[in-house]
């Protein structure tokens, strides 16, 4: 397949180099002259184990390019990935406007049908959102060319990235279209053979999936700081506590362990982003809000230990 992946940066140079890896043929848009210069002579712009050596065999096989032309990518594409940064707002909702920017470069530009992926960590209605800003580009166009945008969240850690791409749990796809079923189904295919990983679903339950993916970890990170807190007011154990309770199999030990707090570019802004979305829809969300708070106070202690 053809594909385009805007932004280079973690989410898009992962997803570009391992889906050339595969056979497709892949270009990766990005508005850095300089980044690009740099990719394309093999030299990645992120650390992530193996991603290097990823880039370089792909460029020399003539299936990964890079390119600051964006009309080329999209013309070229049948299939076009959104992978560009969505910060936090002042508010703490997650800002759009690149997605936004993105989606009407793609209505500007493109002059056959084409399948639009949402890989970008966006808040549920980001979909109809880029739907609607391709729309208003092709009718000031006065032009009817058939798209489809679809939601294909990342679950990606930093420094298992390409693990985590090529063997993922799951590949979750949302969307109510036939076509963009056979068009994913294609795309992943390689990653897709020992078992059916493709789960699919509606477009706003994809889109939630991903924010509550990562709400839940934090939740668990949280809830360590906070039973490590009781722990040393009662002479507990924590790392006793933490064996006890992680050998339940409903637990389980991943993401519950105490310590500074959670970080990082992913768990901060996701959860701010869903308790917004809870907030606008008419939802206090309380547990959120906690999370929140026990992660700014053991952050805070540990800055002041």
């Amino acid at each position: 397949m053809n594909i385009a992946v805007f932004g280079s940066g973690y989410v898009g140079l992962v997803s570009g180099a391992c889906l050339a890896d595969v056979g497709h043929h892949v270009t990766c848009v990005d508005i850095d002259q300089n980044k690009i210069d740099r990719l394309s002579h093999g030299e990645s712009v992120i650390y992530e184990p193996g991603l290097q050596e990823l880039l370089k065999k792909n460029l020399a096989d003539g299936r990964l390019r890079f390119t600051t032309d964006a009309n080329l990518a999209i013309t070229e594409a049948e299939l076009i990935f959104i992978a560009v940064g969505t910060p936090p707002d002042e508010d703490g909702s997650a800002d759009l406007r690149y997605v936004l920017a993105v989606a009407a470069t793609i209505g500007t530009s493109m002059t056959t049908p084409k399948v639009v992926v949402n890989k970008s960590t966006v808040p549920v209605g980001s979909a109809d959102l880029v739907k609607a800003t391709i729309a208003e580009q092709l009718e000031k166009r006065d032009v009817q060319i058939a798209f489809d945008v679809c939601s294909n969240p990342e679950f990606l850690k930093e420094g298992a990235a390409l693990e985590d791409f090529a063997r993922a749990a799951r590949i979750i796809v949302g969307t109510d279209s036939d076509r963009v079923r056979q068009v994913m189904l294609e795309c992943y295919a390689p990653y897709n053979r020992n078992h059916d990983k493709i789960m699919f679903m509606d477009v706003r339950s994809a889109e939630l999936t991903k924010y509550a993916a990562n709400a839940m970890l934090a939740a668990r990170i949280s809830f360590m700081n906070e039973v490590a807190r009781i722990a040393d007011l009662v002479g507990a154990d924590i790392e006793a506590v933490r064996t006890g309770i992680g050998s339940d199999p409903r637990i389980g030990y991943q993401f519950l362990y105490a310590g500074a707090g959670y970080g990082g570019s992913c768990f901060p802004k996701d959860v701010k982003a869903l308790a917004q979305t809870a907030r606008k829809a008419g939802h206090e969300p309380l547990l959120l809000a906690a999370v929140e708070a026990v992660n700014r106070k053991r952050v805070g202690e540990a800055v002041r230990a």
